[in-house]
């Protein structure tokens, strides 16, 4: 290749791939996301400073990693944190242009006759056959292309005697194409303006609401108006009753503060908190512990067939978890699991699992560690493989024992370098939405609360009820809390980061 033809290729690269960004960014940011399209902005931006400046040759390599991450989590985080200060739910979906050009597309059933509707094919195209469920008079559009569009199509109908032929459109077809017959509107000789009310029905419709020169809507059957109320985020009667749908409107610290202010959504949130950090410490506790003292076991010499035990206590962190959590729900099952049939069989007891508090919270420990103790197994095992055989021999000759040597040289030496690896298993279990939406769903859950909160919840699988599953649909109250549950999680990173630095220093 030509050097000249080299020197513009990577230019004329550039400016085909930024120009391209720009007519994208455009679309973007003309749908309404200002915050994507100023993220993909800065993107775009760092794209072309990196490939056209010399000094910044070696983020070239990096810039791919650094791109998808501005994008992929970047961008995420500060939506969600965007969605925290808004009103954002289930019924304040749209924003203030799109729930006001929905009113105004609203239509409502009007006096006149029924026509009983037939489609009928012309020569590629489709005409309306329209007949008078009292009258019996028949009527004919002009063709028209049944083709999808976002506009109204207005077809002029006239008096016929033609019967309804063999080839009129079938219900199936109906179905499909039923979008474009809605947005037609048929004028009768009367110049009654008729519209599709059923698949084989037209009637007279008119617009339910018409926009005043303030912004405000007349409603055509009742003269009453609505005006837009920016602080709820909804159209409203002069009583106050609010119209669906809402729009999205900013309400600023109310989420964050109703989160900590709001007495029926402070208690709930404030104990499944501290049940966050009671799981997330037990489960670190009880996994450490039992891998711990496992790998101390399958480290003695003497053992036989430790390969063959190494394996079977490893298969639990190897079968999906998904899996085995569902196995678990039916093991605890009250009536019917293998669990509650042994211990009544011997002891004459049927714990309530999934309805007591406590038994629940104990079955999800009891779960969590079976999920968790292989893989701190491992980790110890290679950690024990690392100190000196010195330290136990000088150890047997001062006449010590298994237990004086686990507590004063395995232990010590082994947890230092795992005090980071705990401290993300904390992380991880501080989110470990998974295991309690598959075991108990957050079950049995909190009375007198404004949105669901149940006694298994974690933060996690607390926001996630609130936005997915309440009736309400609250995303920015979601949002909101997701925040608060990120700084706790970034709080927790960086205290394994000081942990970590620590560790290393010690090291060195």
């Amino acid at each position: 290749m030509p050097k000249a033809l080299k020197r513009f290729l990577l230019p004329a690269v550039i400016l085909a791939l930024g120009l391209a960004g720009l007519y994208v960014i455009t679309l973007v940011y003309a749908m309404g996301e200002s915050l994507l399209a100023a993220v993909m902005l800065a993107t775009l931006a760092c794209f072309v400073w990196i490939y056209t400046t010399q000094k910044a040759y070696v983020y070239r390599y990096l810039f791919p990693g650094i791109g998808a991450a501005l994008i992929f989590v970047v961008f995420p985080m500060l939506y969600t944190v965007r969605i925290g200060f808004t009103n954002y739910s289930s019924k304040n979906l749209l924003n203030f242009k799109r729930a006001t050009q929905y009113l105004l597309e609203e239509t409502y059933r009007a006096d006149g006759s029924t026509f009983n509707s037939e489609v009928v094919p012309d020569g590629g195209k489709w005409r309306i056959r329209l007949e008078d469920a009292d009258s019996g008079a028949a009527f004919l559009t002009g063709a028209v292309a049944l083709e999808p569009t976002e506009q109204t199509v207005t077809l002029q109908a006239a008096p016929t005697s033609t019967p309804v032929p063999d080839g009129a459109m079938s219900l199936r077809d109906l179905i499909e194409r039923q979008d474009a017959l809605k947005n037609l509107v048929v004028v009768m000789p009367s110049g009654t303006h008729v519209r599709m009310t059923g698949l084989h029905e037209f009637a007279p419709q008119r617009l339910q609401y018409t926009r005043n020169p303030d912004g405000s809507l007349t409603n055509n059957q009742d003269q009453s108006v609505l005006r837009p109320n920016f602080k709820t985020g909804f159209y409203e009667t002069a009583d106050g009753e609010q119209v669906q749908p809402g729009f999205q409107v900013d309400i600023g610290w109310q989420n964050y503060t109703q989160i900590f202010t709001d007495a029926s959504l402070r208690e709930p949130f404030g104990r499944i908190f501290l049940w966050t950090v009671v799981f997330s410490a037990l489960s670190v506790l009880f996994c450490t512990s039992l891998g711990m003292v496992l790998a101390v076991l399958l480290s003695w010499d003497s053992l036989r067939f430790k390969g063959l035990y190494r394996l079977l206590l490893f298969l639990p962190y190897a079968i999906p978890s998904f899996i085995s959590i569902l196995v678990f729900k039916g093991l605890f099952n009250q009536n019917t699991g293998e669990i509650n049939l042994v211990l009544h069989g011997l002891f004459g007891l049927s714990p309530t699992w999934f309805s007591d508090p406590f038994l629940a919270r104990t079955m999800l420990l009891i779960v969590n560690t079976w999920l968790g103790f292989p893989y701190m197994m491992v980790v110890c095992m290679g950690l024990i493989k690392a100190i000196p055989n010195d330290l136990y021999e000088a150890s047997a000759v001062a006449g010590a024992g298994p237990i004086t040597n686990f507590f004063r040289i395995t232990m010590p030496l082994v947890i230092r370098p795992l005090t980071p690896l705990l401290i993300a298993s904390f992380a991880f279990n501080f989110n470990n939405l998974v295991l309690v939406n598959l075991l108990t769903g957050g079950l049995p859950d909190f009375l007198n609360t404004s949105v669901p909160a149940g006694t298994t919840d974690l933060l996690a699988t607390y926001t996630y009820r609130i936005a997915f599953q309440d009736s309400g649909q609250k995303f920015g109250l979601a949002a909101a809390i997701s925040t608060v549950v990120f700084l706790m999680v970034a709080a927790i990173a960086l205290i394994q980061i000081r942990a970590t630095r620590i560790s290393q220093d010690d090291k060195g």
